[in-house]
């Protein structure tokens, strides 16, 4: 163990969180989330629910500040009714952290096809649903 790095992070997503540079992307996923489906390391964090993990990720990580919007949502499938619980948990989250720039929203297909091209997914037990999120890191200084 060592001091500062968040105890809910195994130390394989902290060493890829290390490998990753500027630009490379990480996804947090929901407990529904097809993260095995991929074709990318999975690490799983069971037991977490997936707005500690953004926190605890952020904690480690900075977002890349070169782009509009370094982190993205999953956006609600047309004619869903449920709401989206986490988003402001992730806001509020974000915020906290430097962060109060809006997010780019991905279509459902379209988010998934985006991330067979992340450095990994951290895959949570969450289970409020649209519970996912996609971070570009930055640069460390």
């Amino acid at each position: 163990m060592l001091n500062l790095i968040p105890k809910i992070l195994p130390s394989e997503l902290v060493k890829h969180l290390l490998d990753m540079g500027h630009g490379d992307e990480i996804v947090i996923g929901d407990g529904n989330f097809p993260a095995c489906a991929l074709g990318v390391p999975v690490v799983p964090l069971n037991g977490h629910g997936a707005a500690e993990v953004l926190d605890a990720v952020l904690q480690l990580m900075p977002l890349d500040t070169y782009v509009e919007a370094p982190y993205a949502l999953m956006e609600k499938v047309k004619g869903d009714t449920v709401e989206p619980e986490l988003w402001d948990a992730f806001r509020e989250i974000l915020t906290a952290h430097g962060y109060a720039m809006e997010p780019e929203t991905i279509e459902r297909y379209a988010f998934y096809e985006r991330c067979r091209k992340v450095f990994c997914v951290a895959s949570t037990s969450e289970l409020k649903q649209y519970g996912n999120i996609i971070l570009k890191k930055g640069i460390v200084k």
